[in-house]
């Protein structure tokens, strides 16, 4: 399931992103990439440890925090502290899969990585190229999304970064570790969630609200592990 987030981060924040990323060391973004990625990654990104990072990402999980459709969707247990990378002209990152696991840095935690988040912080217009290509069962997806919004997606899914062939392209990228690993499980979930929002919506304090309820919390009781 792919799901669109918009308006993670406000102006404001946004600005503050843009600000702390033109004062940022930029480095080769295959520090972080594994064996295969590293063959096909070919971009900047601001080093996990440096303080730009750190502050930008807290600024994104906090806002993120605030947000029922990523709850909904992602029904987060951990979210990997958010990374930041810059593609400028020519550079591209072809077709791959995220690892399954990764470290938090200087801790011994594990996140396994169920949902993969893209956070585009770059206008669309301020580049050309640089199209998220997502392929699940589904088809082909491109994705390309105004400044602060987000897309989510399977971590499992295979994804690539178009070449940028103009401007540059400016985004947050990380991970989440759901309270349900199943995606087919999940997404039943949140359309469950949805269906839920409308009717209440529609009818508010219909009976069948409470039914509809108990059916959602009892699947997620059932296939939750935290």
């Amino acid at each position: 399931m792919l799901t669109h987030v918009p308006r993670v981060l406000t102006a404001a924040q946004l600005a503050r992103c843009r600000q702390l990323m033109e004062k940022a060391t930029w480095v080769d973004g295959r520090v972080t990439a594994g064996h295969q990625s590293a063959l096909a990654k070919h971009n900047l990104q601001i080093p996990e440890d440096a303080a730009e990072a750190r502050e930008m990402g807290e600024i994104i999980v906090r806002a993120l925090e605030q947000i029922p459709l990523f709850i909904s969707a992602a029904l987060p247990l951990r979210v990997f502290p958010p990374l930041f990378n810059r593609y400028e002209p020519g550079m591209t990152f072809g077709a791959h899969v995220d690892g399954a696991i990764r470290q938090v840095p200087g801790t011994p935690l594990r996140i396994r990585t169920d949902l993969s988040a893209t956070l585009f912080v770059s206008a669309p217009e301020e580049y050309e190229g640089g199209e998220l290509v997502v392929e699940d069962t589904f088809g082909t997806h491109s994705v390309k999304l105004p400044a602060g919004d987000m897309i989510l997606y399977p971590a499992s899914s295979l994804h690539r970064v178009t070449p940028v062939t103009r401007g540059v392209r400016l985004a947050s990228f990380f991970w989440i570790q759901s309270m349900v690993a199943d995606d087919g499980e999940r997404t039943l979930l949140f359309d469950l969630d949805m269906a839920i929002n409308g009717v209440n919506q529609a009818a508010p304090n219909h009976p069948a609200l409470v039914a509809l309820t108990s059916c959602y919390h009892n699947l997620l009781r059932r296939w939750a592990t935290v």
